[in-house]
């Protein structure tokens, strides 16, 4: 394929992320911040979007991979057993939904960069607990990053905290804690499930994925609350509410489609460098379209996290370049690689 090919495919695939996820933030925002109706409801129940979202990727997911297993494109012996992910969907399940009721107590931009910032846990328990050696530049990186998080949660704008449901950010900040900490049993279980099928396409644990996912939120939404039922009422009484969801599902899917083939044509750092870019203009637009101004303190916080993390995904680029898998590139894998799964 000739280079110009290769340039008007990645400004495909770079364009099918951005618009698929900036559209989803967007909306996300809205459902966690608007008032819906003559009687000003707030859309309360955030966490079953991730059971709806992940119900519109199982089917659009099972559409697909039918269609490549009628094709021939994808053989039964080189799958793993739809079963092999039930584990992986718990944590696949209650991550997400932790990241998502952060958003009533901290800002849609402060959760973007908190969830940013995996490889901040991962290189301090490699450090503390396993006694692994980083080099001073991944330090360096480190600290702008968890230092950056923490200079933009000091202080929030009145205007935007006064759009929030419950406003109180330490709350905020160990929900998406715990969404990072479940969201790295998930990778190490999909990791675990590719080392044993090698051959398993990215399409078949997109389905099946989303399948556990799934039925695990709708046995909460519909079997031990009622979170479903209240749901449905809602957007049943604010067609808006029902249009902002149903995006936000269709975003979703084909997010993770475009993910997919990203990783599949260009490698896993390209996709890290196109979805850590774009996270920045997730906040950009939250400032911008949704009216969320930032104080000048943190536009400075942001621009110390992403130029951590730029510079982390640009430094092991070049040590994959030299073929060499340093301490940096286990922790920024565990920082990405779930991006193969889930919306970012």
């Amino acid at each position: 394929m000739g280079w110009w090919k290769q340039v008007v495919l990645l400004l495909f695939c770079v364009a099918g992320i951005y618009s698929a996820y900036l559209t989803q933030g967007i909306v996300s925002e809205h459902l966690a911040t608007k008032r819906y109706g003559a009687s000003q409801e707030r859309f309360s129940h955030l966490e079953s979007l991730n059971g709806a979202q992940a119900l519109a990727c199982f089917l659009w997911a099972w559409v697909i991979l039918f269609v490549m297993q009628q094709t021939g494109q994808v053989k039964a012996g080189q799958t793993a057993h739809w079963t092999a992910y039930w584990k992986a969907g718990i944590s696949n399940s209650l991550g997400p939904a932790f990241g998502m009721i952060a958003l009533k107590n901290i800002t849609y931009s402060a959760q973007v960069l908190v969830k940013s910032c995996k490889m901040v846990p991962v290189m301090l328990a490699g450090t503390l607990l396993h006694g692994k050696r980083y080099n001073t530049v991944e330090y360096v990186c480190m600290s702008l990053i968890g230092l950056g998080v923490a200079l933009f949660g000091k202080k929030s704008s009145t205007k935007v905290a006064s759009k929030l449901a419950s406003p109180n950010t330490l709350l905020g900040y160990s929900l998406c804690l715990l969404n990072l900490a479940l969201d790295g049993y998930t990778n190490a279980a999909q990791d675990q499930i590719n080392h044993h099928h090698p051959r398993n396409p990215p399409i078949h644990m997109m389905c099946w994925m989303n399948f556990w996912t799934a039925l695990y939120y709708l046995a909460y939404l519909f079997g031990f609350t009622q979170s479903g039922t209240d749901m449905i009422s809602f957007c049943t009484r604010n067609p808006d509410a029902a249009l902002d969801v149903l995006v936000f599902c269709l975003c979703g899917a084909f997010g993770q489609l475009f993910i997919f083939f990203t990783i599949k044509t260009f490698g896993s750092l390209v996709n890290t460098l196109v979805c850590t870019t774009r996270k920045f203009f997730n906040i950009l637009i939250s400032v911008v379209v949704n009216a969320n101004p930032l104080l000048p303190m943190q536009w400075t916080a942001v621009c110390m996290v992403f130029t951590g993390l730029i510079a982390s995904s640009l430094l092991k680029a070049r040590g994959h370049g030299r073929g060499k898998h340093s301490q940096q590139g286990s922790a920024q894998h565990a920082a990405t690689s779930n991006g193969r799964m889930k919306h970012q």
